[in-house]
């Protein structure tokens, strides 16, 4: 059904199954969406399986249960989990997913594997270690493989969270997507969890945005410029972005394969299919807690551009590569990046010229959640249930920031492992990352 802009919200966190004892990468997303197939149906006494569900004995890729689901895409190693319809209040999720993680690791106890969250896996090499999905009768990812060599960390290495905001009608859709352009670029500011990359400190506190960033280099209409080209309806976005990306592929898909709408690689994307908007920047953090705390910030910044905040509407939009240029800044720094586009910080609402990631946010979260002398505009608030989340973060740094502050940049192995390790206990038990004991 479709649903006018913010009447509700998906979300979808992306986990890595890993072995319990050695934290690497477990390809068995396979036997153990199997497995719970069959440990539901017991649940349920054994009579009914669930809807839409394959057969035990065969493939199982979607597992219903009811308000959640779980999913693979793409990777044999990660597993997907869901609201299954859009949620109107998202304070309700948190509960509903740590309750999810916590069924899910006791059915991967029985292979000796518990999931690990962050948005990257610090030593897993993709060369050696990514085994595909099996189940693939369309032969989608086996064509991705084909063109892009999905072997690569921009492809099995990287976990999101998406959050998917609905809009009914063109004019909805432009005003949704102008908004999400301006608020995407100090996302990562917040949502970085992905420090590492081979072993070592990469470049950027949001790794796994730089090696998305770069996946389809050599098509460069799919990723743009990671922030999405404005457009003012669905028939010019079909025209600046959908068809130069089918043209530019078409010489090595000629079946047209991969000629749909969910091929756009950029860090937000229409998916008309079920009008919605996907965004795509957003690091999976330590637990549910944390990343619905993130989803609802960001909720909450897109309602309140989306109503005029700030900013003349009927100024200019900005060009993606002037928002890029932030964008990347703040997946590099974090926190500490330094924006210095005034024009950009005026629309978003921020009173500066010039200003740190981490003031911006300050400002934006005090706004948002409607603090004394502050003034939020109607729909925009930002819950309380949020606050003590977020103001770790806004003090403490996004989760990158942390977990290169408890074991330094140039961690050894067995550091590393136990950062691991402590933070697939953090989603076990549903508490955010504060460091080592």
């Amino acid at each position: 059904m479709t649903l006018p802009a913010f009447e509700g919200c998906g979300i979808e966190l992306e986990y890595m199954v890993v072995d319990a004892a050695t934290m690497d990468v477990l390809p068995i997303a396979d036997q153990v969406l199997r497995d719970a197939v069959r440990r539901q149906g017991a649940e349920a006494g054994g009579a009914v399986e669930p809807a839409g569900s394959a057969h035990p004995s065969g493939p199982v890729c979607d597992v219903d249960r009811g308000d959640y689901g779980w999913s693979n895409e793409l990777v044999a190693h990660v597993l997907e989990l869901k609201c299954m319809r859009p949620v109107a209040d998202l304070r309700q999720l948190a509960a509903g997913f740590e309750a999810e993680v916590r069924w899910m690791n006791g059915l991967l106890a029985g292979h000796g594997a518990r999931l690990m969250p962050t948005a990257m896996h610090p030593w897993m090499d993709p060369r050696r270690q990514t085994r595909l999905w099996p189940h693939d009768p369309q032969g989608i990812y086996a064509t991705f493989d084909r063109i892009f060599d999905c072997r690569a960390h921009g492809w099995a290495n990287l976990q999101s969270m998406h959050v998917n905001l609905p809009f009914k009608g063109d004019a909805e859709f432009a005003r949704l997507h102008e908004a999400i352009r301006i608020a995407l670029p100090v996302l990562p500011a917040i949502a970085a969890s992905s420090p590492w990359s081979d072993r070592r400190a990469g470049a950027w506190l949001d790794m796994r945005l730089m090696h998305y960033r770069d996946n389809a280099r050599a098509y460069p209409s799919i990723t743009g410029a990671v922030v999405p080209e404005s457009v003012d309806s669905r028939a010019a976005y079909e025209a600046r972005i959908l068809q130069p990306m089918y043209a530019q592929i078409a010489p090595v898909d000629p079946q047209r394969v991969l000629a749909h709408e969910w091929l756009n690689a950029r860090g937000a994307i229409a998916r008309f299919d079920r009008s919605a908007i996907e965004i795509r920047v957003l690091d999976v953090q330590e637990c549910p807690r944390a990343d619905i705390a993130v989803a609802a910030t960001t909720c909450a910044l897109v309602k309140a551009l989306f109503d005029g905040w700030h900013g003349d509407a009927s100024a200019s939009p900005l060009e993606a590569p002037r928002l890029a240029g932030v964008l990347q800044s703040c997946a590099r720094d974090g926190e500490a990046a330094v924006i210095e586009d005034a024009d950009y910080l005026a629309r978003l609402g921020v009173p500066a010229s010039r200003c740190t990631a981490a003031e911006a946010w300050r400002h934006l979260v005090a706004t948002l959640a409607d603090a004394p002398g502050q003034e939020a505009p109607r729909g925009a608030r930002l819950a309380p249930d949020w606050r003590v989340p977020l103001e770790r973060i806004l003090r403490q740094g996004p989760l990158a920031r942390r977990m290169l502050r408890a074991v330094g940049p140039q961690p050894s192995d067995g550091a590393l492992h136990a950062v691991a390790d402590a933070l697939a206990d953090c989603l076990a038990v549903g508490r955010m990352f504060e460091g080592l004991d």
